[in-house]
């Protein structure tokens, strides 16, 4: 190597930094040859084989060993939640789903349940009209001189998953032959 300064035209890497890449699969005289560095049969010495992510080589694997905790039940209703302290901030006495999301109190759709909450200013006499409520909500609504009306909850209300509903299947019609 060049020692002299600014010579850019005699650049090598340091001895030992580069390997020759191993080229298998060029027969016996390569060094390499016969089963090409995959050792001798199984599933891994043939071509296409792929294993999935956590596979161990045929032992327990950890997501199995490890141990479970709680119940995660699939079809749960998710409910999204309104404080009865922020009714302050919505106009007008009607409350239920259209004016908390016009009021900004909730995002999205799905059905509402009402928490109760210890109040900084009285409530005014509010007709409230929710999917759910709790009990010291419901007793500050109509201490208040309110009402409270339980909404019905719709199939789609009760799905985890928001999404659009499936797409009907097409039926196919037979063809009349005249």
């Amino acid at each position: 190597m060049n020692d002299k300064p600014g010579d850019l035209g005699n650049l090598r890497p340091a001895k030992g930094s580069v390997k020759k890449t191993k080229r298998i699969g060029r027969g016996r005289g390569s060094g390499h040859g016969d089963t090409a560095t995959k050792g001798n049969k199984g599933a891994q010495s043939r071509s296409g084989y792929t294993y999935r992510p956590g596979f161990e080589g045929g032992q327990m694997p950890l997501q199995r060993k490890a141990p479970k905790r709680g119940f995660n039940v699939p079809d749960r209703t998710v409910y999204l939640e309104v404080l009865i302290s922020s009714f302050t901030k919505v106009v007008g006495t009607e409350i239920d789903p259209f004016t908390l999301r016009k009021a900004g109190l909730i995002k999205g759709r799905g059905p509402v349940v009402v928490l109760g909450a210890i109040l900084d200013k009285p409530l005014a006499a509010l007709k409230v009209s929710v999917h759910r409520i709790t009990e010291s909500a419901k007793a500050a609504v109509e201490a208040a001189g309110g009402s409270v009306e339980l909404l019905e909850l719709s199939a789609e209300d009760r799905r985890v998953k928001k999404g659009p509903a499936p797409k009907p299947k097409k039926v196919k019609v037979a063809k009349a032959t005249v």
